[in-house]
């Protein structure tokens, strides 16, 4: 039999219980660092100018993050390019590393880059580039680039409160 006092108590302890319970990533302010990773078909890379062009560019830039969240998935790389220009810490003020990894046959070419200035333009996506290990090559094909990390809310598909490095862990904000 269900009385006023244990319908009372057994509120109470559920109201208890739902304070002490960590809230969902969605619903907090905790940030964590995203790597993210665009593939291509190709790319040409004119060194005078010293632009990057991923051609054929995957409509998807994949994200992770690493531990504790580890969290993963993609985005649409249109939503991706403003990194550059939102959010106080943006890729525009502290350009990202990359790694870029072009598989010839089955020889892979890696070359550290500094990414700015991203230009998508259809299935193109323009990058200026400084070497940072290594040479571009001018030409290549099946090509993946690792991108540094930036620090955002734990659902990376909202602008809200971009942050750029938390040195690699979670912060709560």
């Amino acid at each position: 039999m269900t009385t006023r006092r244990s319908l009372l108590l057994a509120a109470t302890a559920a109201a208890a219980t739902a304070a002490l319970k960590p809230q969902s990533a969605l619903a907090t302010d905790e940030m964590a660092d995203f790597l993210f990773v665009q593939t291509a078909s190709a790319m040409t890379y004119d060194k005078a100018a010293s632009k990057l062009t991923l051609e054929d560019v995957g409509g998807s830039t994949l994200f992770f993050s690493d531990r504790p969240e580890r969290i993963a998935g993609n985005m649409k790389t249109t939503a991706f390019v403003p990194f550059w220009s939102k959010g106080k810490d943006s890729f525009l003020s502290d350009p990202p590393n990359a790694d870029l990894s072009i598989l010839e046959g089955s020889e892979l070419k890696q070359v550290v880059i500094v990414l700015k200035d991203p230009e998508l333009n259809g299935k193109n996506l323009t990058y200026s580039v400084k070497a940072v290990s290594g040479e571009v090559p001018e030409k290549g094909s099946d090509v993946s680039v690792f991108i540094d990390i930036i620090g955002m809310p734990l659902t990376p598909l909202s602008f809200a409160g971009v942050g750029r490095r938390s040195f690699r862990r979670a912060v709560l904000y």
